[in-house]
């Protein structure tokens, strides 16, 4: 595959001449390959590697590439870590964390020299094994398309994207070619250690696999190719369902309109839910179906439970139509319920009249004298935000409040029965963090309306009604 390197230099991942590009060089032959091409095709580049202090011939690594680099008049730049530190202080394993700091060194020295991309070494055979990978661990069409040639990693850089040239290539082609051009690779015994989940796939399943089929590799590599091309597809259809079922999105949650996400099929509604989680953790590589399952039966629960916990300190929150995708430190919006005022608990409402709630919220009150019209619109009504009441039952002042200690309500439709303020709250699902400033419309003691909700049996309007009191509360 290395006659059409050229064109995937050019038109895969995107590289131009004009601008240099951080290559990620290990010492092996994978990525001593990459920058020999590089170097024939006439990239500028700078060499990068990271030495992860793991081996005992760890530094002999860095001082190889380093020689490398000097020999095809290509800038270095050596850094080390301890990765083994870092693991046991984040709680990952070494394979997490080594990850972790290379992308962080390399993506940092984009920046620093203004790079276009940063090359690395995968090869078809890496392609073969992440697949894999991802098959045992359980994902779906966008975990078994594998790498791709051009990607960003957000949690990195959300603008330098990382380029793979040698996705087509074998990992026996690239040895093959250090050999024929004088260059001379380093080999990581740790590469056969069976202590790594990937080294045991390569060395242990993969040539199991090779006894049922001879060609397994390639046979992977062309599905993983084409599930590529499905993927792109699907991308459409998801994007237009996103756009149909956001109703807010910030870097720190998502919000899900529910009755539009359940118009969806559940595989589309799957596929939002990765999209959601990995807007808000670009660094969750590892988004398993049986995540994606519990959030999709949560979704569509009859019983509507509250909350979810998903995975990683990530939650699926529902309140009245919406549904979250929040961060264990998430503080939610309250503006576009009608809460009161900070500080004021109680304002008199004059009728006719007006009063500001916080958030922009506006509570208005006109008299009406056509009592037949009032009724035809309050059964056309279907804003739970304006409601009409009997004049005549609204005798004293009139006021806005929060709740109190003991408050009972007598609901429309429940013949004057009271319950607890509290436990009609809860029936209608009203969200536990609005409820203590939920504004509330009171004649003295009494709650006359529960904006948003019902109002109050005894003022409702009957066919004695001569005079109505219209309320509505917008927000502007």
């Amino acid at each position: 595959m290395l006659e059409n390197i050229a064109f995937i230099l050019r038109d895969q991942c995107g590289l131009v001449k004009d601008r240099p590009i951080i290559a990620g060089i290990s010492g092996g032959p994978d990525s001593l390959c990459l920058l020999g091409l590089l170097r024939e095709h006439g990239y500028r580049v700078i060499v990068a590697h990271f030495n992860h202090k793991l081996r005992s011939d760890a530094d002999a690594d860095a001082n190889a590439v380093e020689q490398a680099a000097s020999r095809m008049n290509f800038a270095s730049v050596i850094e080390s870590g301890d990765v083994r530190e870092y693991a046991a202080m984040e709680r990952l394993s070494i394979e997490e964390a080594a990850r972790y700091m290379r992308y962080h060194f390399l993506l940092t020295q984009a920046r620093r020299f203004k790079a276009q991309a940063v090359a690395v070494g995968h090869t078809a055979d890496d392609q073969v094994e992440t697949v894999l990978m991802h098959f045992i661990r359980g994902a779906g069409l966008a975990g078994l398309k594998g790498m791709t040639y051009r990607t960003l990693l957000p949690a990195f850089d959300p603008e330098i994207p990382i380029v793979r040239p040698l996705l087509d290539v074998w990992r026996e082609e690239t040895i093959v070619y250090c050999a024929a051009h004088g260059l001379r690779p380093r080999f990581d015994p740790s590469n056969d250690s069976l202590d790594f989940f990937r080294n045991r796939l390569r060395n242990q399943l993969i040539p199991i696999l090779e006894s049922y089929n001879p060609r397994f590799r390639e046979v992977i590599k062309r599905t993983s190719q084409s599930l590529a091309g499905d993927h792109e597809i699907l991308l459409q259809v998801v994007d237009d369902a996103w756009r149909e079922s956001i109703a807010q999105q910030t870097k720190d949650f998502v919000a899900f309109d529910i009755s539009a996400l359940t118009k969806h099929p559940l595989g589309l509604q799957r596929h939002l839910i990765r999209r959601a989680i990995e807007l808000l953790r670009p660094d969750n590589l590892d988004i398993t179906f049986a995540s994606l399952e519990r959030a999709v039966q949560f979704i569509n629960d009859p019983a509507h439970r509250p909350r979810l916990e998903l995975s990683g300190s990530l939650h699926l929150l529902r309140e009245g139509a919406l549904i979250y995708l929040i961060t264990d430190n998430t503080n939610l919006p309250i503006e576009r319920w009608p809460q009161m005022p900070e500080g004021q608990d109680v304002i008199p409402l004059p009728v006719p009249g007006a009063v500001s709630l916080a958030g922009g919220w506006k509570l208005t009150s006109e008299r009406w004298n056509m009592a037949s019209l009032a009724m035809d619109q309050a059964r056309s009504n279907d804003d739970p935000f304006q409601v009409w009441l009997d004049a005549k039952q609204l005798s004293g002042a009139l006021e806005l409040r929060v709740r109190r200690e003991g408050d009972r309500f007598e609901p429309l439709g429940m013949d004057g029965h009271e319950m607890k303020l509290s436990d009609f709250f809860i029936n209608v699902k009203l969200p536990q963090r609005a409820r203590d400033r939920w504004p509330l419309l009171c004649m003295g003691q009494k709650v006359v309306w529960v904006p948003g909700y019902r109002p109050a049996h005894s003022v409702r309007l009957t066919e004695n009604t001569r005079q109505a009191v219209y309320f509505s509360l917008t927000r502007g």
